[in-house]
């Protein structure tokens, strides 16, 4: 998939003019990186908005427009408001074609209701990671890793190294001798099963329960009301 950002130069910089920006709905950006100094760019808000709804554009090479001249770069850090749907600054990395770049690539999930600890045990699956952390050339980068967790039974546990990796893509954490855990089949929470035990044996509704000293208590009530 190709994405082509069309941006301008910046010129207003700080907090009161990123804040003018913003008014006017545009996004404060940077490139950075590639052995040239950064460029401070803006992008549209609302077209950035839109592109981040795929989950691809923050693992492509994307293309950003500055005028005639165009940059390859790929998505470093974005910062979002922390209770509105706004983007508030976007660090983009400007692409060399022979020199590795390291970023955090999602992990899809193959089989789970088919899973044998989930289909015929009952279990339910569990994420400890939702990504990877990988290092590789531009051109070797993938949009997403594959685990196939089919054949994970009740209490199984599957690691970093269960993920086939594709040619030239290598885990940061593995070659740190870190084999993380990153998906199990766990029985269901103890708490679920109370609940669902406490919603069997709760008194039907409309009928409540009274002690004597309720029932004593409410006939004084009874005849206040009536008054």
């Amino acid at each position: 998939m190709k994405f082509e950002l069309q941006a301008e130069a910046r010129d207003s910089f700080g907090r009161s003019g990123s804040r003018r920006l913003r008014r006017m709905g545009r996004l404060p950006a940077i490139v950075y990186g590639g052995g040239q100094a950064p460029s401070p760019i803006t992008l549209d808000h609302n077209r950035i908005i839109h592109e981040m709804a795929r989950e691809a554009f923050y693992t492509s090479i994307l293309t950003v427009k500055i005028g005639k001249e165009a940059e390859s770069v790929v998505v470093k850090a974005v910062q979002r408001h922390p209770h509105k749907p706004l983007v508030m600054h976007v660090d983009f990395q400007r692409i060399v074609a022979d020199e590795e770049i390291t970023l955090n690539v999602p992990i899809h999930f193959i089989g789970e209701a088919e899973a044998i600890g989930v289909k015929d045990q009952g279990g339910v699956v569990e994420h400890m990671e939702t990504d990877v952390e990988i290092t590789c050339l531009p051109r070797h980068l993938p949009a997403y890793l594959e685990l196939d967790v089919t054949a994970l039974e009740l209490n199984g546990l599957m690691h970093l190294s269960d993920i086939k990796f594709p040619e030239g893509v290598v885990s940061v954490a593995l070659e740190h001798n870190q084999d993380l855990p990153v998906v199990a089949v766990n029985p269901p929470r103890r708490e679920e099963e109370e609940e669902a035990v406490v919603e069997e044996g709760e008194v039907a509704a409309g009928e409540v329960p009274t002690t004597d000293e309720d029932e004593g208590a409410a006939k004084p009530d009874a005849e206040d009301s009536s008054d």
